[in-house]
């Protein structure tokens, strides 16, 4: 409901396009430090404690955000969402605590899928709203461009795109097991540590940072940036190249761009049995989603007609739910349910590079052809296939030494 409103409010303050792009880059800047920082933060003091503060202070954000008189009033509210707008992160770690590891694909499909119905729901909600803002910033301001130019700046920086008390946790595969039995008998939505003095927080959230960071877990980390990147190539110059190679309406575009939004909502319902179908091997269902999804971005670029560009999206939307889902599952395979909320805000945070990078090779690919970011993004896709051939047999060996 805010997001798509933020441009009409930032314009009916008198905000330059200038101003309005700084003040929209603001929040993802804040959001790339915090993800890991707050996802730690709630495996030390537990999920309902810092899920509570994330919620006060992302209500005080935008409780400040709909009453500003100012720019500067405006950027102080984005500046508590920005740092701690994760909820749906620590939602998403707190599920991986209360479920069995065969039960979590499932779920966090069903999750996912929930959190983008309400998107979806928000933008229709936010209509009656629209219109008023419009009036109110076409009276204030008279640079009438300014609308398009921050919505472009924001949209960049904004797109949607992820508990012990006092034990260390060592994020590697043979602790597994044991994560998931100590999580059996102390649920983290229990253990809240609030009496725990703040330098002992501050140690252990950077102990736990320090342990993803320098944990073997790169290459799925990597796999996630290339295949984030990839994917954000394909939906950068999606309406231009439209107009450009088919000559279609903005309009048009705007429907095919809804379709393909709302079926990879209804995705979500699709992973658990696409997982049963492949008896819970997650490394192979990353494997041939990835392919999947490098071809069809391939034949995104090359498509000789409109109706090949909506046979893509329908298969492209499903298969990135699917790639997204298992990277975190195995995140959390390998990592260990106990640092659940570091892994899946490490994860953001490669996702929000990805959102930075984004952007500049979509701009130099564009230099060449409107197919050229979607071209680059087939590159950097068979790049994520290579790494995972190469990688997934020594997560399988893992695997197996680990039964024997």
């Amino acid at each position: 409901m805010i997001i798509p409103l933020l441009s009409h409010h930032v314009k009916a303050l008198g905000a330059s396009p200038t101003v309005a792009g700084i003040v929209g880059s603001t929040y993802g800047i804040l959001q790339l430090f915090s993800s890991t920082v707050v996802g730690s933060w709630s495996d030390v003091v537990g999920r309902r404690y810092s899920l509570l503060t994330c919620l006060l202070l992302s209500a005080l954000g935008y409780s400040l955000l709909g009453t500003s008189t100012s720019i500067t009033l405006f950027v102080l509210a984005r500046v508590p969402v920005g740092l701690f707008k994760h909820s749906l992160s620590i939602c998403r770690a707190l599920l991986s605590d209360l479920v069995s590891e065969p039960e979590r694909p499932l779920v966090m499909g069903h999750f996912n899928a929930a959190s983008s119905v309400g998107f979806i729901l928000g933008l229709v909600f936010m209509l009656p709203w629209s219109k008023t803002l419009a009036d109110r910033s076409e009276a204030n301001c008279s640079n009438n461009s300014s609308k398009c130019c921050h919505d472009q700046n924001y949209n960049k920086s904004v797109q949607n795109g992820s508990h012990t008390k006092g034990q260390p946790v060592v994020l590697t595969a043979d602790t597994e097991a044991s994560s998931r039995s100590s999580w059996k008998h102390h649920p983290r939505w229990r253990r809240v540590s609030l009496l725990q003095p703040a330098w002992r927080q501050l140690s252990s959230v950077s102990s736990r940072i320090h342990m993803v960071a320098f944990s073997d877990m790169w290459d799925l980390f990597l796999v996630r940036l290339l295949m984030a990147v990839a994917i954000m190539l394909y939906y950068s110059n999606f309406s231009l190249a439209m107009e450009e190679r088919f000559s279609l309406k903005p309009k048009v575009t705007g429907y095919l761009i809804s379709y393909s939004s709302t079926l990879g909502a209804l995705s979500g319902f699709l992973v658990g049995p696409v997982t049963q179908l492949y008896r819970s091997n997650m490394p192979a269902l990353l494997l041939h989603s990835t392919m999947l999804t490098c071809l069809l971005i391939f034949l995104y670029s090359t498509a000789p007609s409109v109706w090949q560009v909506v046979l893509t999206s329908t298969f492209f939307a499903i298969s990135t739910t699917i790639g997204r889902t298992c990277i975190t599952d195995l995140e959390l395979q390998r990592g260990g349910v106990q640092a659940s909320g570091t892994l899946i805000g490490a994860g953001q945070s490669v996702t929000a590079v990805g959102r930075v990078l984004a952007p500049l090779l979509s701009g130099l690919a564009q230099e060449f052809s409107p197919c050229g970011p979607p071209s680059l993004g087939v590159v950097l896709a068979l790049a994520a296939v290579g790494l995972l051939l190469i990688r997934i047999p020594k997560w399988d060996q893992r695997v197996t030494k680990k039964t024997l």
